[in-house]
């Protein structure tokens, strides 16, 4: 199996496993990446809750809407810049994510319990080809 069917595999049974964390009555796995962005407190332009969500702008404009939908998230548009909005985590999905936020993390160290000693080095090497592929997207073709 090639690298990236394999890392592509990783990625899906991982999502699995956090998506049944999250329960049938939670947040979507991108729903969760937004929430999980948002626990900082602070507000975040769609753009940049895009990259980190991983998804396409037009995909995170459905995502929000639903989160909104949920009371989950609120938009609001940006004293520094009127030309911008600001997403930010309401109360109640403050509260979601807390609730949330142990159930996810044990995958996380279960997977790192599974692994042993080889996690750290598994981590170090993920981190290195996350590095080398961003680096690779942004060179002129």
């Amino acid at each position: 199996m090639s690298l990236p069917e394999l890392l592509s595999q990783v990625e899906h049974l991982v999502s699995r496993r956090v998506e049944a964390a999250l329960g049938p009555d939670g947040p979507t796995l991108d729903q969760w990446r937004v929430l999980t962005h948002l626990a900082d407190g602070a507000g975040h332009p769609m753009s940049e809750i895009a990259a980190r969500a991983m998804v396409p702008a037009p995909t995170l404009t459905k995502i929000v809407d639903r989160l909104v939908d949920r009371a989950l998230v609120y938009r609001r548009v940006d004293d520094a810049d009127r030309r911008r909005v600001l997403v930010f985590l309401s109360e109640h999905g403050r509260a979601e994510h807390a609730r949330l936020a142990p159930a996810v993390a044990t995958v996380g160290e279960s997977l790192t319990a599974e692994l042993g000693t080889d996690a750290g080095l598994l981590a170090a090497l993920l981190e290195r080809v996350r590095q080398l592929t961003d680096a690779g997207a942004a060179r002129p073709r």
